[in-house]
Parts: C-alpha cells; structure tokens; sequence
C-alpha cells in the first residue's frame, strides 16, 4: 500500500490566496441555503450559474452560520493549522482519540441536498466506525444509527427509538474524528457561542472565541460538551469574516464588482475579482476552478510504502491512503 502522507510546511503566506481558500466554503454554504424550489427553477444545481446567485439568494439569519460549518469542515481537510491543531488538541487530551490526524465528515441533515450529505457520510464510515459520546459503555456502531438519526431531524418519532447516548445527535454539523482509529464525535458547529444547545449524542462544539473570555479548550460538563474556540486576530475567523463580507458584496453587487467603499481593501478586490470573471459558469464549476488557486504550497506531499492491515470490510480495497499533518510551528 502506498502511504502518502500531506504535512504543513508555511504559514499562510499570501492573502489572496488565504481568502480564495475560505471563499470557496463560503459559496458552497451560500449555495446550499438556497431554496431547493429556487435551485430547481434555475435548472438544478449543477446549471446554476454565478450570475444567477444574486436572483435566487435570500439572505437568512442562519446563512452565515451555514457557510460557518462548510468553512471548518474544508479547514480540517485541508490541513488549516489555526483549525487543525486546536481540533485535534481537542479530540486527543478530551475526547480520548489519540491516534492519526483529524478528519471532518459534513453532515448537517437541515440544509438543502441532505440525502447526499447523509450518503457521502456513509460512504466514509465503515461498519466498524464508534461514536464516542462521553457516556460509559461500549461506543455505538455509528454507520448503523446514521439513517435513523437523520430521519429523527424531522420525525420526533424516530427520535424515541434512537439509544439513549446518541439522542440529539441529529444536531450535529460534522463529525470530526480519525479514519487511523475510526472513531467519531458528533460535533456542533455555531457562528453565535450564545446559541449552544448540549445533547447526550453531542461530544464537541466549534465556536468563534469570544472578547473577554479565554482561547483555550474548555469543557462544558453541562452541556457535555468539549468547547474549541477559534482564534480572530490574524487567524481564522478573521480570514473567514473577510470571505463572508467578499460573497455578500459580490452578491449585493448583483455579481459585479461592488464600489471601492463596500470592499476597500485590495486583497478583498482581487478576490471580487476572480468570481466576476467567472460570472458566466455554473458555481459547481467555479468552485472546482478556485480550488488550485487556494494555497497551494500550504501542503507537501511525501509518499512511501508501508504495510497496513486494513480489517474494515471494503477498505481493505484502499491503494492509497491521505492523510493531513498540521505542522506545530504555526
């Protein structure tokens, strides 16, 4: 088996580039809080075109929210350091997964296109994965519950059925954990840490950090809740508000390029930039454009051979196997 292991080297070093990269998970919210009639009506939602957004787009109070959880989920896969570290802190000194680098699966059952989240979730998940709750007793099988959880979002009924340590756990926004050891947290994703709701099936909440209170990892046992708060000055949420501000204004613009005033600084203007100048293609395509142009030399890749026995039924199948190191210098 060919082990290709992906380690961050540099710190974000160009700006453009940085908010290309939270830009990108920016849009796919925004394109997933679109209305599903909306969607539909502009002929699906791999014809919708850039152009188009600004007609089929109502702003909601939790679109930011939504485009919140994409960014976290793309910065765990993609080796963010200012997110990475902090998660896999997080998962390793609480939450009792010690071994491999963190991963993100997107769940989030309430936003348009559900059943394919749902079913990339369980594409990725083996029928060994465990959701560790926090409760004692041996973890459940999390592949097994992933349908019945989903149809408790809607259902109240469902929900009686579900084991008692996963009640709630149709909340979760990801679930973040370690394909090395294949077990799980269900995680809740909030842009206001006001709005945090425990539940018995919730291990880890992903929050802005908040003026006056401490950066550092914290549990809630109330809530049962290992709390991350993300850093502003220079860090994530910094880049990610300056990503929202670039999409909305694009999108007020009527996807042109806004007034000097509404985005005065130049790296936000580059940006506009890029999107205005692909006004005319699908935002399915358009994301997949952006892709190479986000930071890349923010990985190396290095590749070896290794042997690794693989006992999770179709995995075993796996040639080549990828895995973020975030660097500790950053």
């Amino acid at each position: 088996m060919d082990l290709r292991e992906e380690i961050q080297r540099n710190a974000v070093a160009d700006e453009v580039q940085a908010l290309i990269a939270v830009v990108i998970p920016v849009l796919k919210g925004t394109l997933f809080a679109i209305k599903r009639e909306a969607v539909e009506d502009a002929g699906g939602i791999e014809r919708l075109l850039l152009r188009q957004l600004p007609r089929t787009y109502r702003a909601g109070d939790g679109d930011c929210g939504i485009s919140f959880e994409y960014a976290v989920h793309d910065a765990v896969v993609h080796g963010n350091a200012d997110v990475v570290n902090r998660i896999q802190d997080a998962l390793q000194r609480h939450c009792r997964i010690r071994q491999g680098d963190p991963s993100s699966l997107l769940f989030g059952v309430e936003k348009t296109g559900a059943l394919q989240l749902i079913d990339s979730v369980k594409e990725n998940l083996t029928s060994e994965s465990r959701l560790l709750s926090g409760s004692k007793g041996q973890p459940v099988k999390l592949k097994k519950h992933i349908d019945s959880v989903a149809a408790a979002f809607r259902r109240r009924s469902v929900r009686e059925t579900l084991p008692s340590c996963i009640s709630g756990l149709w909340k979760a926004d990801l679930f973040l954990g370690s394909t090395e050891t294949d077990q799980w947290v269900g995680t809740t994703v909030k842009i206001n840490p006001r709005s945090l709701e425990g539940a018995p099936g919730l291990r880890v909440a992903v929050v802005p950090s908040q003026e006056g209170r401490s950066d550092q990892i914290r549990r809630d046992n109330g809530k049962n809740l290992v709390v991350v708060p993300l850093p502003y000055d220079g860090a994530f949420m910094e880049v990610f508000y300056q990503g929202w501000q670039i999409v909305q204004q694009f999108i007020a613009a009527d996807a042109q390029l806004p007034k000097e005033v509404a985005l005065p600084r130049a790296a936000d203007r580059q940006v506009c930039r890029m999107l205005v100048e692909r006004r005319d293609f699908p935002v399915v395509d358009v994301l997949a454009a952006l892709a190479p142009l986000a930071q890349p030399e923010l990985l190396e890749t290095q590749e070896e051979e290794a042997s690794v026995d693989y006992r999770r039924g179709e995995s075993s199948q796996t040639n080549i196997l990828v895995a973020p190191q975030a660097s500790s210098q950053f």
